[in-house]
């Protein structure tokens, strides 16, 4: 394959998507990442989802996966059910990741009607579902699924997003700032390193959602929160980057995130009682 880099990994996913789609177990095939939203480069990564009605056998999966490549893993659920390998005559990393209709349906009615929140990441399934691109649908299930998610941010999913995640930076007695203060009082880096990253996806799973944005993933997120939010706090990026360095050795820490968590605040209280009030009884409010 030759070409960009976007072109050779949409030429790529097409290739392994053929390989899925005869076989009967698989309803649709999805890819998703840097390669839906058009900017892939090199090094990225090919993410394919396989929606499935039936178990998909591992013997199957493994000669898809072998006849691309002499090295892969196949059978992975570290996260989600997966298969990963090195595309041999690329050199490109394809994951490939299964998922049952009714368990990936369950997803979006837990957000988009049930207005279920989670610690970080609250939208993330919701947002893969709608930016994904379509390879294939036997029988055009995808498109229904994405018309599903093809809806107005509910304003119910918001309120309980901010009030399941913002307390729990700063206010919340066993919240990420008393956790922050513990374990840099004792140098307990391993500790202040994954209290701090669990700070940043709660930051930002109230971020998107103030935005009334689905939460796009882990990756690339100062350049997509300022990309996709227009409402953030001016030093957004400043902050982010300033309590990660100072992860490394608990300088500072507590400081910077008070920082994070007020200029989170104040797009609260800019939002209106419909966001501030909705916080949990025990947290700060004020007047606003």
């Amino acid at each position: 394959m030759t070409g960009s880099p976007l072109a050779t990994r949409l030429a790529l996913a097409r290739e392994v998507a053929a390989r899925y789609a005869a076989l009967p177990q698989v309803e649709a095939i999805a890819v998703g990442g840097s390669v839906a939203s058009g900017l892939a480069v090199e090094g990225s990564d090919v993410d394919l989802y396989l929606y499935l009605r039936d178990e998909l056998p591992l013997a199957t999966r493994a000669a898809i996966a072998g006849s691309a490549s002499t090295h892969a893993e196949v059978g992975n659920a570290f996260w989600e059910a997966g298969d990963e390998w090195y595309d041999e005559a690329t050199g490109i990393a394809v994951d490939v990741i299964l998922r049952r209709l009714e368990w990936i349906e369950g997803e979006l009615d837990r957000v988009l009607r049930r207005h279920e929140a989670s610690v970080g990441y609250s939208t993330c399934l919701w947002a893969n579902v709608r930016s994904s691109a379509v390879l294939f649908d036997r029988g055009g299930w995808y498109g229904r699924l994405q018309a599903t998610a093809a809806v107005p941010y509910p304003d119910e999913l918001k309120r309980a997003i901010v009030a399941r995640n913002f307390p729990i930076l700063r206010d919340a007695m066993s919240g990420y700032r008393s956790q922050l203060a513990k374990a840099a009082g004792r140098g307990d880096l391993v500790s202040l390193n994954h209290r701090v990253a669990a700070f940043l996806a709660s930051y930002f799973d109230v971020l998107f959602a103030v935005n009334a944005v689905p939460h796009p993933g882990e990756k690339r997120l100062l350049e997509l929160a300022e990309r996709l939010c227009a409402r953030r706090p001016t030093t957004m990026r400043e902050d982010v980057e300033a309590l990660i360095r100072a992860s490394v050795g608990g300088a500072d820490v507590i400081a910077i995130a008070d920082r994070l968590t007020g200029g989170l605040e104040g797009l609260l209280r800019a939002e209106g009682r419909s966001l501030w009030t909705g916080l949990r009884s025990g947290v700060r409010q004020g007047d606003g």
